[in-house]
């Protein structure tokens, strides 16, 4: 009989239910904790991964997908094709994890948090069928995000090593990369690595926009924005046919002189 788990963090439950499953799960209705941890559990978890069909609400979904840490390793999971995310219609009481010989609610309470475990395996069968029907029926989360191992790949291929190097640096300096006063955007956090590293605007505006992550317009108006405030500066560097193209560089000492691993803290506290 499927028994009750009891975990002091979201993380450890959700690592917990994802080892004792035997296939794959649906998770319906998770709530904004949930979806974080639950992505970030399974880009690192490795060989074993059950397929995770998430089902949650569109708006919910598009407000954690904001934040390109966690949109990124979403991409992956889905290109991997160990997680799918649908859009939910009708929520549930509480956050469910469906599978097809388990059935747990998943509940928070002071600082613990469970899965209660349903014990009747009619009960179950009849909520994962119904549950991965409902699945089926669906409509496709729309994610935009890159996948983070395509957006590293390509980086490296079509900007150089030191500036993918630099970036992870900065992307594994951050708790959020949202851009909306609780950290910086992955466009800002390009430039500033371009900045860094004197390459041309043109140039990783074009590796931005083929890549997916923004158009080469979103581009060059955070640029500007930037060059405003002082974070950035431009040189200007002449090409044989058309206008010249501008290189990139920091604008202020304190980011010229900042390690990559200290750049995006740096850049936060000066935009704020």
């Amino acid at each position: 009989m499927t028994a009750n788990l009891l975990e002091s963090s979201m993380e450890d439950l959700l690592r917990a239910l994802l080892d004792e499953a035997d296939g794959d799960l649906v998770v319906v209705d998770p709530t904004e904790t949930v979806i974080e941890s639950l992505i970030d559990i399974a880009a690192g978890y490795g060989e074993g991964l059950p397929t995770l069909h998430v089902l949650a609400d569109d708006r919910l979904l598009k407000d954690v997908m904001d934040d390109f840490l966690v949109a990124a390793d979403a991409a992956d999971l889905v290109d991997a094709g160990q997680m799918t995310l649908r859009e939910l219609d009708d929520g549930a009481d509480n956050t469910l994890v469906v599978g097809e010989d388990e059935l747990y609610a998943v509940v928070s309470a002071g600082e613990h948090v469970a899965a209660l475990a349903a014990d009747d395996e009619t009960f179950v069968a009849d909520a994962y069928e119904t549950y991965r029907s409902h699945w089926e029926d669906a409509a496709t989360f729309n994610l935009r995000t890159p996948g983070l191992s395509r957006v590293r790949s390509t980086l490296d291929e079509d900007i150089g090593e030191p500036v993918r190097a630099d970036f992870d640096s900065v992307l594994d300096s951050l708790e959020t990369a949202r851009g909306d006063g609780d950290g910086l955007d992955e466009v800002t956090i390009s430039l500033l690595v371009a900045a860094k590293n004197d390459v041309l605007l043109y140039d990783i505006s074009k590796w931005g926009e083929d890549v997916g992550i923004a158009s080469k317009a979103t581009f060059s108006r955070t640029k500007t924005r930037l060059e405003d405030l002082g974070l950035i500066d431009t040189e200007k560097v002449p090409i044989d046919v058309g206008r010249p193209r501008l290189r990139l560089k920091l604008g202020d000492e304190r980011l010229r002189t900042a390690g990559s691993d200290e750049l995006a803290s740096v850049a936060y506290r000066m935009l704020n």
